[in-house]
């Protein structure tokens, strides 16, 4: 592959980048701040921040303001900004139902235990752009009724563990624990072991990953194949690390994740149809479509058992920065390339009008 120089070398690279600043500061309209976008456009700050892998809302809004609201380059600038850091410590496996649960919906049983939280949701609402402007502050509960005291984690109890206990859940748990793999350090290759898919997964570009997910449920003839949500919940957990001098767990801050849980019909000739199996997704902030994606894909990946593509799809194909950056990689110059292309060609015709000329009359040629 041969590349050259953009005409005007250095200098009119600097012109450019210089353009998008100059236009960008100038514009007549005040200069969008970072607690701004924190807090008008929480969800598009939180899909970055878990694209990058980095949770930082200040530099994550930075980074958006930087890239022209271009989520997958604000997620390049903040890639590129973590590799810079250093990696003090490793932070301490927590369970997610010590999470503070901020939004909680069920939407496999009308009733089941615990509260139902919507939190902050449009999901109930209809799709339409609202006229009304500089509304009033309202302090809302965030509770759902009945729920005015105690600990709203009291009594949630999991859908697979109902399942589990009705002996409808295929049980896959395992007895050792494995350490996670460490895709930032090794990229992950099929066939992998499930936490590099789920971190993968974590780290994919979302409209990437739903893709992946409505390939795999939408059958051959056309219809979807059933499925069920068991959990979908986002939560506020903490970040542990064993302090350097004492050595005791210590907090060092709170990130919000949100996870889901995917119940899934098994249907298959060796599989146990007795039972249902469950699949699990969690990623950085609030993105209920990649969660639920993730979830999906998690057992679709294992009932698979590296029959088709389906990993090695997902391994090496939902990340926004490789799919994104080998695209945008077309916008270089290609003079070289595109040259030795255009030879070929002229050479290819040269040879065939070579063989052509020499061979027999009525062979190799239009003889009418």
């Amino acid at each position: 592959m041969g590349y050259a120089a953009a005409r005007g070398g250095l200098t009119a690279i600097k012109n450019a980048e210089n353009l998008v600043r100059s236009l960008r500061d100038e514009h007549p309209s005040p200069p969008v701040g970072h607690d701004q976008l924190t807090g008008r456009l929480r969800l598009l700050v939180d899909k970055v921040m878990g694209e990058a892998g980095l949770w930082d809302p200040q530099l994550a809004s930075r980074a958006l303001v930087e890239a022209e609201g271009d989520h997958v380059e604000a997620t390049h600038l903040l890639r590129a900004h973590r590799s810079t850091l250093p990696r003090l410590a490793v932070s301490i496996a927590v369970h997610v139902d010590d999470a503070r649960v901020l939004r909680r919906v069920v939407p496999a049983y009308r009733e089941p235990g615990g509260n139902q939280i919507l939190g902050r949701s449009t999901d109930y609402s209809a799709r339409m752009l609202s006229a009304r402007r500089n509304l009033p502050a309202v302090d809302i509960d965030r509770r759902s009724p009945g729920a005015t005291t105690g600990d709203l984690r009291d009594g949630m109890r999991r859908m697979i563990s109902v399942l589990r206990s009705l002996d409808l859940l295929v049980d896959r748990r395992r007895q050792d624990d494995p350490e996670p793999f460490d895709i930032t350090a090794t990229p992950a290759r099929p066939p992998a072991p499930r936490s590099a898919r789920l971190a993968t997964m974590a780290r994919a570009e979302t409209g990437a990953l739903i893709n992946q997910w409505y390939r795999n449920i939408l059958g051959p003839d056309g219809y979807l194949h059933e499925v069920t949500l068991g959990e979908v919940r986002h939560s506020e957990i903490e970040v542990n690390v064993l302090h350097p001098l004492s050595g005791k767990s210590t907090t060092v801050g709170y990130v919000r994740i949100t996870e889901v849980e995917a119940i899934e019909d098994l249907d298959g000739d060796d599989e146990d149809r007795e039972r249902f199996d469950a699949g699990f997704g969690a990623c950085l902030g609030h993105n209920e479509r990649k969660a639920i994606a993730m979830a999906n894909l998690d057992i679709a990946c294992h009932r698979d058992a590296g029959r088709t593509s389906l990993e090695q799809s997902i391994l090496m194909t939902t990340d926004g920065l490789d799919s994104a950056g080998f695209l945008e990689h077309l916008k270089l110059p290609h003079y070289v390339t595109f040259r030795s292309m255009v030879d070929r060609k002229f050479a290819v015709r040269e040879a065939r009008l070579t063989r052509t000329d020499l061979a027999p009359r009525g062979v190799g040629t239009d003889a009418r």
